[in-house]
């Protein structure tokens, strides 16, 4: 797979179109599709990657996709599996810990 075809997947695993994911970012309409022909842009290719939560390397088709919780080492609590959304979570009350302990 190219990397617009990862690109595509991914939106379509949040249930948005490519058309809407341009607009959001501010890409005119078949900037995406544009990376089917050439090497995307080093700057929005790491923008999308934050936004789907995967590595530059994945959108690049070089590495497989991995959750934020193996990505973390956390795949388990009281024996229930950690969601990447909990993940979130987890990240932000450590920066909140993190901020109040420097004060």
């Amino acid at each position: 797979m190219n990397t617009y075809e990862i690109i595509k997947e991914l939106a379509k695993e949040k249930k948005i179109s490519i058309r809407q994911l341009e607009f959001d970012f501010g890409y005119s309409n078949g900037y995406l599709a544009s990376w089917k022909r050439q090497n995307p842009n080093p700057v929005e290719l790491s923008r999308l990657a934050d936004y789907f939560n995967v590595s530059v390397d994945y959108l690049l088709g070089r590495e497989e996709k991995t959750s934020l919780a193996e990505k973390y080492g956390v795949f388990a609590f009281d024996g229930e599996p950690v969601t990447d959304e909990e993940v979130e979570f987890l990240k932000s009350v450590l920066a909140a810990k993190r901020a109040a302990d420097k004060k």
